[in-house]
Parts: structure tokens; C-alpha cells; sequence
């Protein structure tokens, strides 16, 4: 992933090259893969003191180490602009709890601004390539600017929807701020309930960050440790709990809803009348916005992006009457479906949809 400041729209990674088959728990750079250390059941427990459970590859190099009197494994990469990862073999899991120690040190010269990128990816895909990743930015916490105060800990899914897609598409929804000591231990806690995710500071009852809509396709994977090049990331004590599955993939968008939108300029209701041939979905919208507007979109093994053109009404106290456009995103499961929406320029908010029997 390449900082704000230097990396394009796409995430030049630099995770593990792994996509051969068979080969994304196994390389033959490492130790032969360890077990995780025996727990209660549903309980796996990476004390990560050695780099004997990691499976990584060039330009990623894990090494194990003591810092700031914790045994860890600290993850760095050769000089460039990228993003790397170290797989955790055996920890696959789809629903649950991860718990880690994590901690971050800059590198760079003295009077060069990096607010540094260290996180946990889950999820992952056997390629290495598709995951959901919370990560945190430490130098930001005490930034003089507040837009950079509001990019500590953010969420992507890679590679298909990562920063700067979701910050252009859905300004502040996916990043926040929140509190802690950088270059100083942070404790991350991180729960997976189906298509949510919340990440938890330092003990904190209160999520950091809450993603409800997570945008990968894959349901189930393994833990990474996600790093970046020009610092050092610190890793230590990983916990996971895994819990029963609540969702499963598949579901078609092709019918009628009644759906709802939630806004910041109020709310709205419509109906949606769709047909889906492959990944493509036509139809139409009425309600809210207009009647009869042609919708066009996608469909991912369940999640859909749709969009129209409507009309913004003058009897509408907020924003300036006129043409805008709509767009939706989320999943549907089973009946119901659920996602973010924006009118642009207009409104910003979530939408339910329920199908018509």
C-alpha cells in the first residue's frame, strides 16, 4: 500500500507471492510451519517469540526480537514504497475474536513526515493477494492537521477496494481517529461477526472503528501481519477465538425491494425492480429521487454496487435542487440487504432493502 503522500489508487504490494497452489502456508525460505500453542477449543494462541509460524517472502523479512522488553517478531522491508505481509500458517478463521500486541518505529530521517502503516490482515485468501485489513497510522495521532488526525486506524479490502477508492467513494467511513502512544505498544483487538468488523484500542469498550458492510468476497482465511517499507513493525502474543459462521455467500439481487434509505439530509424510501445476468445488474428505481430511473451495477457472489439518476426535489430543505445521482453499496442475504449509500453533493447514509413476496 503506498502512503498518501507517494502510492497510486492501486496497492503496489509487496505480500506474499504465493499464488502458486499449495504454496501460500509453505515456502522454501522458511522454517517448516509450527502449530499454534494449545488452548480451550476454538482458541489458537501465536506467542510470535520466534519466526518459526510465519510464512513470508521476499522483500518481507521477519526476524525475532526484543523491544521495549517484549519478545516479538518485528517485520521490515527492503528500501522502496510498499506494503508486505507475514501469513500466520494454521490460522485460518472466519468468524471470531484476534487479539494482538503491535508496535510501530519510524525509521526515516529526522524531519521527514511518515505516520507509519502496521496492521492485521484476516481473511486472507490462500493467494495472498484478497483480504480485509484494520491497520493503524501512529504518526498521525498528534498531527497538526486535523484531516491527518482523522486517519489513524482505517480498513481496506485489497485489492479491489482499498484507501483511496473508499475515501474518494465514502469520505469517512472507513477511517477515524483514535487514541494512542506512538512508537509505544498497542494493544489490538479486532472482532469478525460476518460481514462486520470492529477494531478495539488498548482495552478500550468502545470500537475504534466499526465496519459494517466488509467489501471482500471471501468468508473465511488466515491472520497476516501487515507492515510497511521505512519503519519497523512489531508483533507480539496473537489470540484467536473463533466463533460459529453467521453468513453465507450467494445471494441474488434479481427481484423486487422495498428499500430505505437513512441520510444526513433525512430519509428516503423507494422501491427497487432488478434482473442481474451474470455480474450485471439492470433495473429500475421509483420513489425517493424520481420514478422509473434506470439503475445499472454489479453483483459479486452476493454484494452489489448499484447507481441511478435522479431528480433532487426543491421541497427538500437541504441542498440545491437539481440532477444527482445515487449510488448504493453492500450485500444482500437471503430477503434483506443492507449497505451504504450517497446522493452526491447531497446526502450520505446507510439503506435496508427487504424483498417483496
Amino acid at each position: 500500500m503506498k502512503s498518501p503522500r507517494r502510492r497510486s489508487a492501486s496497492m503496489c504490494s509487496a505480500v506474499l507471492s504465493l499464488a502458486a497452489a499449495g504454496v501460500l502456508l509453505g515456502s522454501a525460505s522458511r522454517a517448516a510451519a509450527a502449530s499454534p500453542s494449545a488452548g480451550p477449543p476454538g482458541r489458537q494462541v501465536f506467542a510470535l517469540q520466534d519466526t518459526k509460524d510465519l510464512a513470508t517472502t521476499a522483500p518481507v523479512k521477519a526476524e525475532a526480537v526484543v523491544f521495549q522488553g517484549r519478545k516479538a517478531v518485528r517485520i521490515t522491508m527492503d528500501a522502496g514504497d510498499h506494503d508486505g505481509m507475514a501469513v500466520l500458517p494454521g490460522s485460518e478463521i472466519q468468524d471470531g475474536v484476534i487479539e494482538v500486541d503491535l508496535a510501530w518505529k519510524k525509521t526515516t530521517p529526522p524531519g521527514v513526515r511518515f505516520p507509519g502503516f502496521i496492521g492485521i490482515a484476516f481473511r486472507v485468501n490462500p493467494d495472498a493477494k484478497h483480504y480485509e485489513l484494520f491497520y493503524l497510522r501512529p504518526g498521525n495521532v498528534r498531527a497538526p492537521d486535523q484531516a491527518q488526525r482523522n486517519h489513524v486506524v482505517q480498513y481496506t479490502s485489497e485489492p479491489d477496494n482499498g484507501w483511496y477508492r473508499l475515501r474518494r467513494e465514502w469520505p469517512t467511513v472507513y477511517e477515524a481517529h483514535a487514541e494512542m502512544e506512538p512508537e509505544k505498544w498497542t494493544r489490538v483487538k479486532i472482532e469478525v461477526a460476518g460481514r462486520t468488523a470492529k477494531l478495539y484500542l488498548n482495552g478500550a469498550s468502545e470500537p475504534a472503528l466499526m465496519v459494517d458492510g466488509l467489501k471482500g468476497q471471501d468468508l473465511r482465511g488466515s491472520i497476516g501481519l501487515w507492515g510497511y517499507t521505512s519503519q519497523e513493525s512489531y508483533f507480539s502474543n496473537l489470540r484467536i477465538t473463533s466463533l460459529p459462521q453467521t453468513v453465507k455467500n450467494g445471494s441474488d439481487v434479481a427481484g423486487q425491494w422495498d428499500v430505505a434509505f437513512g441520510t444526513d439530509a433525512g430519509p428516503m424510501e423507494g422501491s427497487l425492480s432488478l434482473s442481474r445476468e451474470g455480474t450485471s445488474v439492470t433495473g429500475a428505481w421509483s420513489g425517493a429521487l424520481g420514478d422509473n430511473c434506470p439503475v445499472t451495477g454489479l453483483w459479486r457472489d452476493g454484494y452489489v454496487e448499484l447507481s441511478f439518476r435522479g431528480e433532487w426535489s426543491k421541497d427538500n430543505r437541504q441542498g440545491v435542487p437539481g440532477p444527482v445521482t445515487a449510488f448504493m453499496a453492500g450485500w444482500i442475504d437471503g430477503a434483506s440487504g443492507k449497505g451504504r449509500v450517497r446522493v452526491d453533493g447531497h446526502a450520505d447514509g446507510a439503506w435496508i432493502a427487504k424483498r417483496k413476496e
